[in-house]
Protein backbone atom coordinates (compact mmCIF):
# COMPACT_ATOMS: atom_id res chain seq x y z
CA UNK A 1 0.00 0.00 0.00
CA UNK A 2 2.73 2.18 0.78
CA UNK A 3 4.40 2.04 -2.83
CA UNK A 4 1.59 2.69 -4.06
CA UNK A 5 0.82 5.80 -2.51
CA UNK A 6 4.38 6.86 -3.43
CA UNK A 7 3.68 6.87 -7.22
CA UNK A 8 -0.34 8.30 -6.79
CA UNK A 9 2.35 11.08 -4.67
CA UNK A 10 4.80 11.57 -7.42
CA UNK A 11 2.18 11.30 -10.37
CA UNK A 12 -0.14 13.74 -8.76
CA UNK A 13 2.31 16.75 -8.06
CA UNK A 14 4.39 16.11 -11.62
CA UNK A 15 2.04 19.12 -13.18
CA UNK A 16 3.11 21.29 -10.51
CA UNK A 17 7.20 19.93 -11.35
CA UNK A 18 6.80 20.81 -14.86
CA UNK A 19 5.55 23.91 -13.90
CA UNK A 20 8.46 24.77 -11.90
CA UNK A 21 10.79 23.54 -14.35
CA UNK A 22 8.96 25.64 -17.05
CA UNK A 23 9.30 28.62 -15.13
CA UNK A 24 13.15 28.35 -14.41
CA UNK A 25 13.55 27.67 -17.84
CA UNK A 26 12.04 30.79 -18.70
CA UNK A 27 13.76 32.64 -16.29
CA UNK A 28 17.14 31.38 -17.43
CA UNK A 29 16.36 32.63 -21.00
CA UNK A 30 14.84 35.73 -19.49
CA UNK A 31 19.05 36.56 -17.83
CA UNK A 32 20.25 34.87 -21.07
CA UNK A 33 18.51 37.64 -22.80
CA UNK A 34 19.23 40.66 -20.38
CA UNK A 35 22.84 39.27 -20.60
CA UNK A 36 23.24 38.99 -24.42
CA UNK A 37 21.48 42.66 -24.93
CA UNK A 38 23.04 44.77 -21.74
CA UNK A 39 26.41 46.69 -22.11
CA UNK A 40 29.05 44.49 -21.10
CA UNK A 41 30.68 45.87 -17.69
CA UNK A 42 33.76 44.53 -19.48
CA UNK A 43 33.43 47.06 -22.51
CA UNK A 44 34.38 50.13 -19.92
CA UNK A 45 36.43 51.41 -23.04
CA UNK A 46 37.23 50.47 -26.35
CA UNK A 47 38.98 47.57 -27.47
CA UNK A 48 40.66 45.91 -30.11
CA UNK A 49 40.03 42.44 -31.17
CA UNK A 50 41.26 40.42 -33.68
CA UNK A 51 39.23 37.63 -35.50
CA UNK A 52 42.05 35.60 -37.38
CA UNK A 53 41.22 34.02 -41.11
CA UNK A 54 38.99 30.64 -40.23
CA UNK A 55 38.52 30.91 -36.87
CA UNK A 56 35.35 28.74 -36.03
CA UNK A 57 32.24 30.43 -33.96
CA UNK A 58 33.23 27.90 -30.63
CA UNK A 59 37.47 29.32 -30.66
CA UNK A 60 35.86 33.15 -31.33
CA UNK A 61 33.82 32.81 -27.79
CA UNK A 62 36.46 31.37 -26.00
CA UNK A 63 38.86 34.20 -27.12
CA UNK A 64 35.96 36.50 -26.25
CA UNK A 65 36.31 35.05 -22.90
CA UNK A 66 39.79 34.66 -22.28
CA UNK A 67 40.66 38.33 -23.05
CA UNK A 68 38.07 38.80 -20.69
CA UNK A 69 35.71 40.62 -23.10
CA UNK A 70 32.65 37.90 -22.64
CA UNK A 71 31.99 36.51 -19.13
CA UNK A 72 29.75 33.56 -20.84
CA UNK A 73 30.92 32.55 -24.09
CA UNK A 74 28.41 29.59 -24.80
CA UNK A 75 25.41 31.98 -24.65
CA UNK A 76 27.01 34.03 -27.26
CA UNK A 77 27.86 30.96 -29.19
CA UNK A 78 24.29 30.03 -28.88
CA UNK A 79 23.28 33.45 -30.04
CA UNK A 80 24.62 33.12 -33.12
CA UNK A 81 23.73 29.31 -34.30
CA UNK A 82 20.32 30.74 -33.54
CA UNK A 83 20.64 33.54 -35.60
CA UNK A 84 22.19 32.11 -38.04
CA UNK A 85 25.34 33.85 -37.75
CA UNK A 86 27.83 31.01 -37.12
CA UNK A 87 29.25 30.95 -40.53
CA UNK A 88 29.06 34.56 -41.17
CA UNK A 89 31.15 36.37 -39.16
CA UNK A 90 33.96 37.93 -40.82
CA UNK A 91 37.88 38.38 -40.12
CA UNK A 92 39.80 41.20 -39.24
CA UNK A 93 41.12 43.86 -36.73
CA UNK A 94 38.08 45.50 -34.85
CA UNK A 95 37.20 48.38 -32.35
CA UNK A 96 35.10 47.35 -30.18
CA UNK A 97 33.06 50.03 -28.50
CA UNK A 98 32.56 50.67 -25.17
CA UNK A 99 29.56 49.44 -23.93
CA UNK A 100 28.61 47.19 -26.59
CA UNK A 101 26.53 44.09 -25.79
CA UNK A 102 27.41 40.39 -26.43
CA UNK A 103 24.25 40.97 -29.55
CA UNK A 104 25.92 43.89 -30.88
CA UNK A 105 29.72 42.42 -30.85
CA UNK A 106 27.93 40.15 -32.79
CA UNK A 107 26.30 41.99 -35.44
CA UNK A 108 29.80 44.08 -35.95
CA UNK A 109 31.31 40.52 -36.63
CA UNK A 110 29.06 39.64 -39.56
CA UNK A 111 28.93 43.14 -40.70
CA UNK A 112 32.43 42.93 -41.41
CA UNK A 113 33.03 46.60 -40.07
CA UNK A 114 36.75 46.19 -39.35
CA UNK A 115 38.96 48.83 -37.73
CA UNK A 116 39.91 51.76 -39.97
CA UNK A 117 43.57 52.93 -40.55
CA UNK A 118 44.80 55.65 -42.13
CA UNK A 119 47.91 56.95 -43.45
CA UNK A 120 48.88 60.35 -45.42
CA UNK A 121 50.89 60.30 -48.73
CA UNK A 122 52.45 64.28 -48.69
CA UNK A 123 52.94 66.47 -51.73
CA UNK A 124 56.37 66.35 -52.90
CA UNK A 125 57.53 63.12 -51.46
CA UNK A 126 59.04 60.50 -54.28
CA UNK A 127 57.25 57.50 -54.97
CA UNK A 128 59.92 55.12 -52.87
CA UNK A 129 59.29 57.47 -50.12
CA UNK A 130 55.50 57.33 -50.44
CA UNK A 131 55.62 52.77 -50.88
CA UNK A 132 58.00 53.05 -47.30
CA UNK A 133 55.44 54.95 -45.62
CA UNK A 134 52.80 52.45 -46.87
CA UNK A 135 54.72 49.00 -46.25
CA UNK A 136 55.62 50.49 -43.07
CA UNK A 137 52.16 51.23 -41.79
CA UNK A 138 50.04 49.25 -39.27
CA UNK A 139 48.44 45.94 -40.79
CA UNK A 140 49.66 46.74 -44.29
CA UNK A 141 50.84 43.67 -45.74
CA UNK A 142 53.98 44.51 -48.32
CA UNK A 143 53.36 42.31 -51.67
CA UNK A 144 55.75 44.95 -53.48
CA UNK A 145 59.30 44.52 -51.68
CA UNK A 146 62.25 44.43 -53.18
CA UNK A 147 60.56 44.64 -56.60
CA UNK A 148 62.25 47.47 -59.43
CA UNK A 149 60.27 50.21 -60.00
CA UNK A 150 59.69 48.79 -63.56
CA UNK A 151 58.01 45.66 -62.16
CA UNK A 152 55.72 47.84 -59.68
CA UNK A 153 54.52 49.84 -62.61
CA UNK A 154 53.76 46.86 -64.40
CA UNK A 155 52.18 45.15 -60.95
CA UNK A 156 50.14 48.78 -61.38
CA UNK A 157 49.17 48.33 -64.63
CA UNK A 158 50.52 52.16 -65.07
CA UNK A 159 51.26 52.13 -68.51
CA UNK A 160 54.51 53.85 -68.39
CA UNK A 161 58.09 52.35 -67.52
CA UNK A 162 58.27 53.81 -63.50
CA UNK A 163 55.36 54.57 -61.07
CA UNK A 164 57.09 57.67 -60.11
CA UNK A 165 54.40 60.47 -59.27
CA UNK A 166 51.58 58.30 -60.49
CA UNK A 167 49.52 58.13 -57.42
CA UNK A 168 48.07 61.18 -55.46
CA UNK A 169 49.22 62.21 -52.47
CA UNK A 170 46.18 62.19 -49.76
CA UNK A 171 44.70 60.53 -46.42
CA UNK A 172 43.61 57.30 -47.41
CA UNK A 173 41.93 54.79 -45.27
CA UNK A 174 41.94 50.77 -45.13
CA UNK A 175 41.38 47.69 -43.31
CA UNK A 176 44.30 45.46 -41.63
CA UNK A 177 45.40 43.45 -44.13
CA UNK A 178 45.51 45.33 -47.17
CA UNK A 179 48.38 45.32 -49.25
CA UNK A 180 50.58 48.18 -50.51
CA UNK A 181 49.41 47.23 -54.04
CA UNK A 182 45.50 47.72 -52.94
CA UNK A 183 46.51 51.44 -51.28
CA UNK A 184 48.51 51.96 -54.53
CA UNK A 185 45.49 51.24 -56.69
CA UNK A 186 43.69 53.44 -55.12
CA UNK A 187 46.03 55.97 -55.07
CA UNK A 188 46.58 55.84 -58.85
CA UNK A 189 42.86 55.88 -59.69
CA UNK A 190 42.41 59.06 -57.17
CA UNK A 191 44.95 60.36 -59.18
CA UNK A 192 43.67 59.75 -62.49
CA UNK A 193 40.01 60.93 -61.46
CA UNK A 194 41.53 64.21 -60.74
CA UNK A 195 44.16 64.45 -63.63
CA UNK A 196 41.33 63.85 -66.30
CA UNK A 197 38.96 66.11 -64.28
CA UNK A 198 41.29 69.11 -64.53
CA UNK A 199 42.74 68.50 -67.84
CA UNK A 200 39.22 69.24 -69.43
CA UNK A 201 39.25 72.67 -67.44
CA UNK A 202 42.47 73.55 -68.63
CA UNK A 203 44.14 76.84 -70.32
CA UNK A 204 42.77 77.14 -74.02
CA UNK A 205 46.55 77.73 -75.03
CA UNK A 206 48.06 75.73 -72.63
CA UNK A 207 51.12 74.41 -74.78
CA UNK A 208 50.91 70.84 -73.14
CA UNK A 209 50.31 67.80 -75.49
CA UNK A 210 48.44 64.95 -72.43
CA UNK A 211 47.50 64.91 -69.16
CA UNK A 212 51.12 63.03 -68.50
CA UNK A 213 53.20 66.24 -69.62
CA UNK A 214 50.91 68.53 -67.27
CA UNK A 215 51.47 65.78 -64.41
CA UNK A 216 55.38 66.27 -64.65
CA UNK A 217 55.14 69.46 -64.77
CA UNK A 218 52.94 69.68 -61.70
CA UNK A 219 55.76 67.89 -59.65
CA UNK A 220 58.37 70.04 -60.70
CA UNK A 221 55.71 72.97 -59.98
CA UNK A 222 55.23 71.00 -56.62
CA UNK A 223 59.11 71.25 -55.83
CA UNK A 224 59.52 74.33 -56.87
CA UNK A 225 56.73 75.92 -54.97
CA UNK A 226 57.24 74.33 -51.24
CA UNK A 227 54.01 75.21 -50.46
CA UNK A 228 54.02 78.70 -51.10
CA UNK A 229 51.14 80.20 -52.77
CA UNK A 230 52.90 81.35 -55.82
CA UNK A 231 52.44 77.76 -57.72
CA UNK A 232 50.99 79.45 -60.90
CA UNK A 233 53.26 82.61 -61.82
CA UNK A 234 55.92 79.23 -60.94
CA UNK A 235 54.05 77.36 -63.51
CA UNK A 236 53.74 80.25 -65.94
CA UNK A 237 57.15 80.96 -65.91
CA UNK A 238 58.16 77.08 -67.00
CA UNK A 239 55.45 77.09 -69.79
CA UNK A 240 56.78 80.18 -71.05
CA UNK A 241 60.22 79.26 -71.64
CA UNK A 242 59.13 75.74 -72.74
CA UNK A 243 56.96 77.71 -75.37
CA UNK A 244 60.14 79.86 -76.17
CA UNK A 245 62.44 76.82 -76.08
CA UNK A 246 64.64 77.90 -73.59
CA UNK A 247 65.46 75.33 -70.60
CA UNK A 248 64.05 75.08 -67.72
CA UNK A 249 66.65 74.99 -65.41
CA UNK A 250 65.35 73.75 -62.21
CA UNK A 251 66.92 72.76 -59.18
CA UNK A 252 64.50 70.02 -58.32
CA UNK A 253 64.95 67.81 -61.52
CA UNK A 254 69.18 68.42 -60.90
CA UNK A 255 68.76 66.50 -57.32
CA UNK A 256 66.34 64.37 -58.66
CA UNK A 257 68.64 62.58 -60.96
CA UNK A 258 71.72 62.60 -58.87
CA UNK A 259 69.48 60.27 -56.52
CA UNK A 260 71.04 58.51 -53.58
CA UNK A 261 74.61 60.83 -54.83
CA UNK A 262 72.90 64.20 -53.32
CA UNK A 263 74.13 65.46 -50.56
CA UNK A 264 71.91 67.91 -49.37
CA UNK A 265 74.45 70.29 -51.23
CA UNK A 266 73.97 71.37 -54.96
CA UNK A 267 77.43 72.16 -56.87
CA UNK A 268 78.36 74.22 -60.25
CA UNK A 269 79.39 70.26 -61.24
CA UNK A 270 76.24 68.71 -60.72
CA UNK A 271 74.93 71.57 -62.99
CA UNK A 272 77.08 70.49 -65.58
CA UNK A 273 76.58 66.85 -65.29
CA UNK A 274 74.58 65.43 -68.22
CA UNK A 275 71.10 63.15 -66.94
CA UNK A 276 67.88 62.66 -68.10
CA UNK A 277 66.37 65.20 -65.43
CA UNK A 278 68.94 67.70 -65.69
CA UNK A 279 67.06 70.40 -67.15
CA UNK A 280 69.99 72.61 -67.51
CA UNK A 281 71.36 70.19 -69.50
CA UNK A 282 68.11 69.12 -71.26
CA UNK A 283 65.56 70.55 -73.47
CA UNK A 284 62.00 70.31 -72.30
CA UNK A 285 60.72 68.54 -69.76
CA UNK A 286 61.95 65.49 -67.93
CA UNK A 287 60.72 62.15 -69.05
CA UNK A 288 58.61 61.32 -66.09
CA UNK A 289 57.52 63.40 -62.45
CA UNK A 290 60.01 63.88 -59.93
CA UNK A 291 57.34 64.03 -56.86
CA UNK A 292 53.59 63.44 -55.98
CA UNK A 293 51.88 66.39 -57.04
CA UNK A 294 49.25 67.83 -55.15
CA UNK A 295 46.06 69.00 -56.58
CA UNK A 296 47.42 73.08 -56.33
CA UNK A 297 50.43 72.17 -58.18
CA UNK A 298 48.19 70.14 -61.19
CA UNK A 299 45.85 73.07 -61.61
CA UNK A 300 48.61 75.71 -61.05
CA UNK A 301 50.67 73.93 -64.77
CA UNK A 302 47.14 73.70 -66.27
CA UNK A 303 45.93 77.18 -65.41
CA UNK A 304 49.00 79.26 -64.70
CA UNK A 305 49.23 82.57 -63.96
CA UNK A 306 49.89 85.11 -67.13
CA UNK A 307 53.34 86.91 -66.69
CA UNK A 308 56.19 88.26 -68.52
CA UNK A 309 58.31 86.65 -65.95
CA UNK A 310 60.79 84.11 -66.97
CA UNK A 311 62.91 83.61 -63.75
CA UNK A 312 62.40 83.75 -60.26
CA UNK A 313 64.70 82.82 -57.52
CA UNK A 314 63.68 81.78 -53.58
CA UNK A 315 63.75 84.48 -51.15
CA UNK A 316 64.17 82.70 -48.12
CA UNK A 317 61.14 83.33 -46.37
CA UNK A 318 59.03 80.74 -48.56
CA UNK A 319 57.89 82.96 -51.53
CA UNK A 320 59.83 83.69 -55.10
CA UNK A 321 61.68 86.60 -56.47
CA UNK A 322 60.12 86.82 -60.39
CA UNK A 323 61.70 88.48 -63.40
CA UNK A 324 61.48 89.13 -66.85
CA UNK A 325 65.17 89.56 -67.87
CA UNK A 326 68.32 87.93 -66.93
CA UNK A 327 70.04 90.81 -65.39
CA UNK A 328 67.36 91.26 -62.43
CA UNK A 329 67.26 87.92 -62.05
CA UNK A 330 71.05 87.64 -61.86
CA UNK A 331 70.57 90.06 -59.08
CA UNK A 332 68.13 88.59 -57.40
CA UNK A 333 69.92 85.40 -57.17
CA UNK A 334 72.78 87.55 -55.58
CA UNK A 335 70.85 89.10 -53.55
CA UNK A 336 69.10 86.14 -51.81
CA UNK A 337 70.77 82.94 -52.53
CA UNK A 338 74.88 84.54 -51.66
CA UNK A 339 74.07 85.31 -47.97
CA UNK A 340 72.59 89.19 -48.04
CA UNK A 341 70.13 90.06 -45.66
CA UNK A 342 66.74 90.44 -47.46
CA UNK A 343 66.75 94.15 -46.42
CA UNK A 344 69.99 94.66 -48.41
CA UNK A 345 68.32 93.71 -51.69
CA UNK A 346 68.21 97.21 -54.05
CA UNK A 347 65.64 95.64 -56.52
Amino acid sequence: MKEKQGRRFSLRHWPLVACLALVAALLALALAQQYLHRPLETLAEERIFEIEAGTPLARLSADLRDQGIVEYPALFSLLARLRGFEQQIRHGVYELPAGASPAELLDLFVSGRTRQFRLTLIEGWTFAQALSEIQGSEGIEPHLRDLTPEAVAEAMDLGVSVPEGMIFPDTYFYAAGDTDLQILLRANARLREILDLEWESRSEDLSLDSPYQALILASIVEKEAAGSEQRGLIAGVFLSRLEMNMRLQSDPTVIYGLGSRFDGDLRAADLDETTPYNTYRINGLPPTPIALAGLESIRASLRPTASDYLYFVGTNDGNHYFSETLEEHNAAVNCYQRGREETDCAL
